[in-house]
């Protein structure tokens, strides 16, 4: 149809005629792929490796505290190193120590069981222990 006959059904055409006539005129054109490419095996995504975990220690703490609350370096790091002893000496009395906001470090019994080499497949005899458990709990 020359187009001049095609603007004027166009023109004639319902409102919907009218957009799908648009439509067909700015859609692009299909990319041809060669036949290598198209046969070509599809590439595995490799994972995206999540940014290494930062570990803090109690030295870069006391000093962003030392920092913020105009205290002398060495007197929050004995600050902190009081706190790590206390916390300690309380656990190991077998108290629970509740850091509001955070949650709550207590000592917890673990029992004895029987565990796995993974190399021989020899089962072996994990002694009983205690061990440091962190988590909120509401008592």
């Amino acid at each position: 149809m020359p187009p001049a006959k095609k603007a004027a059904a166009i023109q004639k055409a319902s409102p919907a005629a009218k957009v799908a006539a648009t439509a067909r005129k700015a859609a692009p054109a299909k990319r041809t792929v060669p036949a290598k490419q198209a046969a070509a095996p599809a590439r595995k995504a490799v994972p995206v490796k999540a940014a290494p975990q930062v570990t803090v220690t109690l030295r870069q703490i006391a000093a962003e505290l030392a920092e913020g609350h105009d205290l002398p370096r060495k007197q929050a790091e004995a600050v902190l190193g009081d706190l790590v002893v206390l916390t300690t000496r309380h656990l190991k009395q077998g108290d629970k120590i509740r850091l509001t906001g955070l949650g709550v470090l207590e000592v917890r019994a673990r029992p004895a069981r029987t565990g796995r080499n993974p190399a021989p497949g020899a089962s072996i005899e994990i002694a009983a222990s205690r061990k440091i458990a962190f988590g909120y709990r509401r008592n």
